[in-house]
């Protein structure tokens, strides 16, 4: 392990000199509408040349990204290969901080194994080959962990809420944040009983902070755009699903084949659906709000409106980080099985379905609720996990969970 991983990160960065991203950049598994590079790029010249590049439909990405690849980043290769790469090492390192600070193990002995669950996970370095900007997001979300896990409030909630105006589920992420912010990160699964420090005033000032973060994002947004025509393009996607490309996600097909006079009443019921896991999980992981914020990834992972394959591979890289729940796990093979099963069928079913013309929108829909199903068995097994942490093991006796 000791070599892997530098090998791991050299052979990541020799890959940005390659033509994989030629190969991969339009594959709807890696890749969704708020998430395509050649969609950005797309925005990034109609707004070099004068054109909103939110008057039309195609583009639906932050006016943050907007201005970032039009003033400070070059598009030309291999700067945004180099970029994606470097976001992959951030993220691995920030996993490992993160492991370090809830385990108080200064040694580092498991930070190779911990960055590689991130580096080696296919679901990961895949879309960041086709340059996802689900990557970048991924690379917030683990910093904000870490600042979170230092008690640090300002930065934290600053990058989580970059993080809300790139993907607009995150925002459902506060709760557990403003509670670790005030928790230690250890591991206390084990003392489910245990009285939270968590006060009614510091809880305000945070979300008062990140209210602040998020207005300055909008002013800086408003300054590019000269408008608020990006809110209506940018958050209002995820809310109003105009675009249907094909993705791993379970919205896609469902709203493809509804009747429109049926479509505002199930978005609203999709959209709140997101909403009604918040409050229970937070509640049951008070003592533990960095293994809520977990399960919270996993969920979103499997019902946000656009997804790739780098949201759920987060989620699996992240167990890592407790290995606590690793002797309360009820079925991890059947769960790796249905992921190994939906991993072959996902590219299979979308190849004969966009590339030979072989089969319908059927096949790969079947595969993405395969996928589902496979997400969904490992988020509960570790929520499962993470609850029976606390009763311990006795031969012979069994517990319910009330």
């Amino acid at each position: 392990m000791a070599y892997a991983i530098p090998a791991a990160i050299a052979g990541r960065f020799l890959l940005s000199f390659t033509s994989i991203y030629d190969s991969l950049k339009y594959d709807h598994l890696l890749t969704s509408p708020l998430t395509s590079y050649p969609r950005l790029q797309e925005g990034v010249f109609l707004y070099k040349h004068g054109i909103d590049p939110y008057s039309g439909g195609g583009f639906y990405h932050s006016p943050l990204l907007l201005s970032l690849f039009s003033t400070v980043l070059p598009q030309y290769s291999p700067i945004p290969q180099l970029l994606w790469a470097s976001c992959d090492i951030i993220s691995a390192y920030s996993l490992a901080q993160i492991w370090r600070l809830r385990s108080k193990d200064e040694t580092g002995r498991r930070d190779g194994r911990i960055a590689g669950s991130y580096l080696l996970n296919p679901y990961l370095f895949l879309p960041s080959l086709a340059l996802s900007t689900s990557s970048l997001e991924n690379a917030l979300f683990l910093t904000a962990i870490v600042f979170a896990c230092r008690g640090k409030t300002v930065p934290s909630l600053f990058t989580l809420a970059l993080l809300s105006h790139l993907s607009l589920p995150s925002v459902l992420f506060l709760p557990p944040f403003v509670m670790l912010l005030h928790v230690s990160p250890t591991s206390a699964l084990a003392s489910a009983t245990k009285e939270s420090t968590l006060r009614l005033g510091s809880s305000i000032k945070s979300f008062f902070i990140f209210a602040i973060c998020m207005s300055f994002a909008s002013v800086c947004n408003l300054i590019t755009t000269g408008g608020w025509d990006w809110v209506y393009r940018t958050w209002g996607t995820g809310l109003l699903l105009p675009d249907l490309s094909p993705n791993t996600g379970l919205w896609w097909y469902f709203f493809t084949e509804m009747f429109d006079h049926f479509r505002p009443y199930f978005l609203m019921v999709f959209s709140v659906h997101l909403l009604i896991y918040v409050a229970p999980v937070c509640m049951k992981f008070k003592h533990d709000p960095l293994f809520a914020i977990f399960i919270l990834q996993g969920l979103l992972a499997i019902f946000k409106p656009y997804p790739t394959l780098s949201d759920p591979g987060l989620f699996l890289s992240m167990i890592s980080v407790f290995p606590e729940i690793f002797p309360y796990l009820r079925h991890p093979i059947v769960t790796a099985l249905l992921h190994l099963h939906a991993s072959l069928l996902l590219p299979l079913f979308h190849s004969l379905w966009l590339a030979q013309g072989t089969g319908n929108a059927n096949f790969f829909y079947a595969s993405t609720l395969v996928f589902g199903m496979a997400n969904g068995a490992a988020v509960t097994d570790c929520m499962w996990a993470g609850l029976r942490v606390a009763f311990g093991q006795k031969d012979g006796v069994e517990y319910v969970q009330e």
